[in-house]
């Protein structure tokens, strides 16, 4: 079952600064969000907030979101928000121990364990290095850690911020399907990017931070203009065979 994640009032202040306040926002579920804004308007601030890994000077967060270390452990049963970082955080250890950690506290046998880890590493292209320590690994290679550790969690709302930003394509392309069943199991995702790319393109509406407040709108969908154009060809033939079907009748 996954949850709905309500924020009102939340502000965020350094000092006499105001970075933003916004009245009201809610993810989910199933809920695809693409969070944009110039640099330094409080996009990362955010994602922190409402993952509980930052306070806000002031507002209430639904569901209240417990620490870092109880999130990544949750127990049986529990679905909940992930902040995944631009750089991945890894434990000193193997690919297969990064993941599997999150997994601890869950009512599971290793068997278990082990096959979902697994699942998890075979998605993001990383089964075969799953016992390599991760200081041997790429910086990509260090992120699709990062990724798995996530996706193995099944969480409700998976927070990303510039996931892709320097990955290498494989990378990106692992992302974006880790991202897809997550939304197909009904999950929700918020992604931050610079720009417009594959992740971003599985959004459904947007948020933009400006003038210190949030601002929610539909995400436009891009029309192809081929494919519009072979539409137009087919309905112009299927017309031109109908005139053709009743002229001969006659």
């Amino acid at each position: 079952m996954t949850i709905q994640l309500k924020a009102k009032q939340i502000s965020m202040r350094f000092n006499t600064r105001v970075l933003f306040h916004i009245p009201e926002l809610s993810i989910g579920p199933n809920d695809a969000v693409y969070l944009k804004g110039a640099n330094g308007v409080g996009k990362t601030t955010l994602l922190k907030i409402l993952a509980g890994l930052l306070k806000p000077s002031s507002g209430v967060i639904t569901p209240k979101q417990g620490g870092f270390f109880n999130r990544l452990c949750s127990g049986a049963g529990r679905k909940d928000v992930i902040y995944l970082h631009q750089s991945a955080y890894l434990f000193d250890g193997t690919v297969y121990q990064n993941v599997v950690y999150g997994l601890k506290h869950r009512r599971q046998n290793a068997h278990d364990k082990r096959a979902d880890v697994i699942a998890a590493l075979r998605l993001v292209g990383l089964e075969t290095l799953a016992d390599e320590h991760v200081s041997v690994l790429s910086g990509g290679e260090k992120q699709r850690v990062a990724m798995a550790r996530a996706w193995v969690l099944k969480p409700s709302i998976l927070l990303m911020d510039e996931p892709s930003a320097s990955l290498d394509q494989e990378s990106i392309e692992r992302l974006v399907t880790m991202a897809q069943d997550l939304l197909d199991l009904g999950s929700s995702i918020v992604v931050t990017s610079h720009q417009a790319n594959r992740l971003t393109a599985l959004c459904r509406k947007q948020w933009w931070i400006k003038d210190c407040t949030l601002i929610e709108s539909p995400l436009l969908q891009v029309i192809d203009k081929s494919s519009v154009n072979k539409s137009a060809i087919k309905h112009a033939n299927i017309n031109q065979e109908s005139t053709y079907a009743a002229t001969s009748a006659d």
